[in-house]
């Protein structure tokens, strides 16, 4: 599947504008990032969360943004169609806003959302 920069970003702010509000107006010092490749060592990789989540921060805690860091060629490769884009995108985006909240991979998994 092909999808330029620009068009696959829109996704990404679509998934994010599909977070109830409730949800998101707890997200606080997180800034989502799209890249066109993972690292090297994980090509595979779909999304990476980078940062402190909520459940792990100490009432001192303050410093840089979180990042959230989608990578848009290896969900383009691996999505055969426009809609299955648009469902692994969301999906994406929310395992790694969960990361944020301290929610982890296996709990991720029983939700579907692994």
């Amino acid at each position: 599947m092909e999808l330029d920069r620009e068009s696959f970003e829109v996704l990404v702010e679509e998934a994010l504008d599909q977070i109830p509000d409730e949800i998101a107006s707890l997200v606080h010092n997180v800034v989502v990032l799209v890249e066109d490749d993972a690292p090297g060592d994980e090509p595979d990789l779909l999304g990476v969360y980078d940062g402190v989540s909520l459940t792990e921060r100490g009432s001192d805690h303050t410093g840089l943004p979180d990042r959230i860091t989608i990578f848009r060629r290896p969900l383009l490769e691996m999505c055969a169609d426009a809609e299955e884009l648009v469902r692994e995108v969301r999906i994406t985006v929310v395992h790694e806003i969960a990361h944020h909240f301290g929610i982890d991979d296996r709990r991720l998994h029983e939700l579907g959302y692994g």
